[in-house]
């Protein structure tokens, strides 16, 4: 279905070029909406689903296949040509498709460029043991990055880079449909420039952690970014992130037991 509305809105736009003056104007915002709406239902077509279907009925393997389509034009994704010829893989995501909780890091890193899974390495680590702490296993819930290939580097040099404005909008339909069909009961950002990456939002983490924002109608938590904490070993910083994923585990209606109330990182 989506395929010839979509040419009928393209045959109306040539119309109105053709009778009139004045060129049709669009915002950025209305083509990055549809272009996203027809990966989601391509999604879909390629999965086998109906999108008209009701949404109960995208679970299990249903959502699993969604995601393996998905991933698939991410595999293939040449979008951003610097990152494309600089990758070793893309870093699509893992976990469960039908994951209650899904955690967004901003980009892959070394060692996730090797693995080609999202927290790897030593940060990925510090996140497995919060998990664990908040009494998931790590195949429980749905890990992903804003972008899926790391941001390249300068020749020479070593580390990871943030990635820019330009290529969080590029890569940010991707996880806008991971995020649609998983459907989690609670987002959690892990740092600022994820928090920029899903809202366009710019603010120091002491602003934007510890409360409730919102997704697209769902609940999001802020909090820092695991490779914060390994900068910062301070007990009162690990505390807050802690205090954070207490506030999701409430919103989930967990049962917290007395050693989750007083643990710390």
């Amino acid at each position: 279905m989506m395929q010839p509305a979509l040419e009928l809105v393209i045959a109306e736009l040539e119309k109105i070029r053709e009778t009139s003056d004045r060129a049709p104007r669009v915002s950025r915002n209305a083509l990055e909406q549809l272009q996203y709406s027809y990966s989601v239902a391509a999604s879909l077509a390629e999965a086998g689903v109906s999108p008209t279907g009701p949404r109960l009925q995208q679970t299990g393997s249903n959502k699993a296949q969604m995601l393996a389509a998905v991933r698939e034009r991410v595999c293939g994704c040449t979008k951003c040509a610097h990152l494309a010829r600089s990758r070793t893989q893309t870093v699509f995501g893992v976990g469960n498709p039908d994951a209650e909780i899904m955690f967004i890091g901003e980009a892959p890193g070394a060692d996730e460029d090797q693995q080609g899974e999202p927290f790897v390495g030593r940060a990925g680590q510090l996140l497995t043991k919060i998990i664990k702490a908040m009494g998931f296993a790590r195949d429980d819930v749905y890990i992903a990055n804003i972008l899926k290939c790391r941001p390249n580097m300068p020749a020479g040099s070593f580390g990871n880079r943030a990635p820019t404005p330009a290529e969080m909008q590029t890569c940010r339909p991707y996880l806008a449909e991971q995020i649609d069909i998983i459907q989690p009961r609670v987002l959690v950002a892990l740092g600022a420039v994820a928090v920029e990456g899903l809202l366009g939002a710019h603010g120091t983490m002491r602003e934007l952690r510890g409360r409730w924002h919102s997704y697209n109608g769902m609940p999001l938590m802020i909090t820092y970014h695991p490779a914060y904490l390994l900068r910062n070993q301070s007990p009162s910083e690990k505390r807050k992130v802690w205090e954070d994923m207490m506030q999701v585990l409430e919103r989930l209606e967990k049962p917290i037991n007395e050693k989750q109330r007083n643990y710390f990182l």
